[in-house]
């Protein structure tokens, strides 16, 4: 991450861990999402969870990231039934999205096969100062 060697940027390394955090994240599709922009600083992560009930998905927050585990067994085909071809997947799944300072995740709700997470971030508080030189000796 060559930008954040800059000697000019001071205070960053929180960033760039983050920013490495987010690479190593899994590159595997399962679940697919989706990540909409809402407005206002509000952004909804909807994820394709056909087949899992509220009970065997899990919604984390904590150190700036947000981890939603599905835990799920593989179904038998049942009695007198063979399953020909299996399309819908069965397996559990980790998926972890990184972020921002700030940043609150305020619900989520399961519908219809799919997990819609919604976050928002406050409007940042901007505001300068003048800082005082003091005269030394």
């Amino acid at each position: 991450m060559p930008y954040f060697d800059s000697p000019l940027l001071l205070g960053f390394e929180h960033t760039r861990a983050l920013l490495e955090r987010a690479s190593r994240g899994a590159p595997e599709g399962y679940p697919p999402y989706n990540i909409e922009d809402c407005g206002e600083g509000r952004i909804r992560i909807t994820l394709a969870v056909a087949g899992f009930r509220p009970d065997q998905l899990e919604v984390q927050v904590g150190e700036n990231q947000l981890t939603i585990v599905g835990r799920r067994e593989p179904q038998e085909g049942g009695v007198g039934r063979e399953v020909i071809h299996r399309g819908i997947a069965a397996r559990g799944f980790t998926r972890v999205f990184v972020l921002a300072d700030g940043m609150e995740v305020r619900t989520a709700r399961l519908g219809d096969g799919l997990l819609h997470i919604d976050a928002e971030r406050p409007p940042p508080r901007r505001s300068a100062r003048q800082v005082p030189i003091e005269r030394v000796g």
